[in-house]
This record gives structure tokens, sequence and C-alpha cells, in this order.
């Protein structure tokens, strides 16, 4: 289970928007992901963290917020995001999203996203 001390880290590394040093930090070596009950990504942090920062090369900014309450039981947590990208080409995406994780002591196991897959698709900006 992990301490409040290490969900408040977790949190605020992705707020500060370092989400692949989160990755980095917070997950065990054979950590899996999965978007919307599709199959697992596995390969383990190394491969999240190079997805993550192929993602991250193509925004020109990011906001990544934490909506409170977050939801403990034991070892697993949910986390309500929203996040906005505006991507090099000068398109947005804003997504709203809800991370169910699983944890092993203080590094997040498994983690499985919820969110409206319409939300992905880029808006070109105003």
């Amino acid at each position: 289970m992990p301490s409040a001390e290490t969900l408040e880290k977790f949190i605020g590394r992705v707020e500060q928007n370092a989400h692949a040093e989160a990755i980095e930090e917070f997950y065990t070596a054979d950590a899996t992901m999965r978007e919307n009950q599709g199959p697992p990504r596995t390969g383990g942090r190394d491969a999240h963290v190079a997805n993550e920062r192929k993602v991250l090369a193509r925004a020109k900014s990011i906001t990544s917020q934490c909506v409170r309450p977050v939801m403990v039981n034991g070892d697993h947590v949910a986390i309500r995001w929203i996040f906005r990208f505006e991507w090099l080409d000068g398109s947005v995406t804003e997504m709203e999203e809800v991370a169910c994780q699983r944890w092993e002591g203080e590094r997040m196991a498994e983690e499985t996203f919820f969110y409206d897959p319409a939300q992905r698709i880029p808006k070109k900006h105003a």
C-alpha cells in the first residue's frame, strides 16, 4: 500500500508534467498499463518511459491536474486527471480520465486508464 506521502509525490511529479520521470520513480520494473480495458501494454517500466517520451516529444506544452479527492483502498488507488496537450502542429487535445492503479508497497504495478476515446482527437486551436 502506498503511503500518503508517496501518493502526493507521485501526483506532484505528474502535475509538474514530469510524466516520464514519474514512471521511472514510482512504477515497478515489470509494471503494466492498459487503456479502456484494452490489452495490457507490457514491456515494463522502461518501455512505458520510452512511450511516454515519444508522446511528450510531440507536445509544445502540457497541463496536468489532479482532481481531488484521490480514492485509496489498500493497494488500490483511483485518481481523476484533467490533461491539456498543445501539440507542435497547433492542435489541442483536452482529456479527462480516471486512472485505476494497483500498488505493491511504494511502487505501482498496474494502471488502467478510463476515458472517452473521442477526447483523443486533436482539435485545431481557435
